[in-house]
């Protein structure tokens, strides 16, 4: 049977807003006032710890990582609770996966918190009932770690997985654990980036065109070919 495993922030949720506006929060009181939408959207599909150690050496900040992670985290959890959208799609494609029995996980860069405030706010808590934070693996993404042990749980094979994401360092990790791909590029401008030219199935226009329909379709073929092999 495939198993599929979701990324979360901007892939089932459209969470990224809130980790813009925690991290530029975050930046600012640390002396950093002016940190953009642009400069952060090139850190879309890294985990925050990862991001995080990189701002801290750009901008020599002298605050350590551990309490930068700690202030973003609990402004992001503030906002996360009340403020995250589930994309309408994506929302159809979980709720007719479950429906018929898919067994499936999410697997994000977010902190374990910052994960379950989200499934939690936004009710995908009853239907994804396995969860796995960059923060319980070894390396996050683009390193595989994350997705093997979502397999892991879920009791499959890398194989039998198909994992959907948004982001570059995403789809390389999922490649890289030998699992196929569903790209929704959160932003439309890299969908042409070679991270996505081995996906099974990409959505170029991002989750404008991303539809529940055309991804199950997807996923019933493979289905039916792995049955067939």
């Amino acid at each position: 049977m495939i198993s599929v495993i979701f990324d979360l922030d901007g892939t089932l949720v459209d969470s990224e807003p809130n980790y813009y506006e925690s991290g530029r929060r975050t930046l600012e009181r640390h002396g950093v006032p002016d940190f953009t939408w642009e400069q952060h959207s090139r850190f879309i599909g890294i985990g925050t710890r990862e991001t995080l150690e990189i701002l801290k050496d750009r901008y020599g900040i002298l605050a350590p990582v551990e309490q930068l992670l700690a202030e973003q985290n609990a402004a992001y959890l503030e906002l996360a609770r009340t403020r995250t959208e589930v994309f309408p799609q994506m929302r159809k494609f979980v709720d007719r996966l479950h429906a018929e029995g898919v067994p499936m996980a999410v697997a994000s860069g977010s902190s374990r918190e910052a994960i379950d405030a989200v499934l939690a706010g936004t009710g995908l808590d009853a239907l994804l009932t396995t969860a796995v934070s960059a923060e319980e693996v070894t390396h996050g993404k683009p390193a595989p770690d994350v997705f093997l042990e979502a397999a892991r749980r879920l009791g499959a094979e890398p194989a039998d997985c198909v994992v959907v994401e948004d982001a570059t360092p995403g789809a390389r990790a999922a490649l890289a654990a030998g699992m196929d791909c569903v790209a929704v590029p959160y932003v439309a401008d890299i969908a042409d980036d070679p991270a996505f030219a081995s996906v099974g199935l990409l959505f170029p226009g991002g989750q404008p065109e991303f539809t529940a329909d055309a991804a199950y379709d997807w996923l019933t073929a493979r289905r039916t070919a792995a049955r067939i092999a």
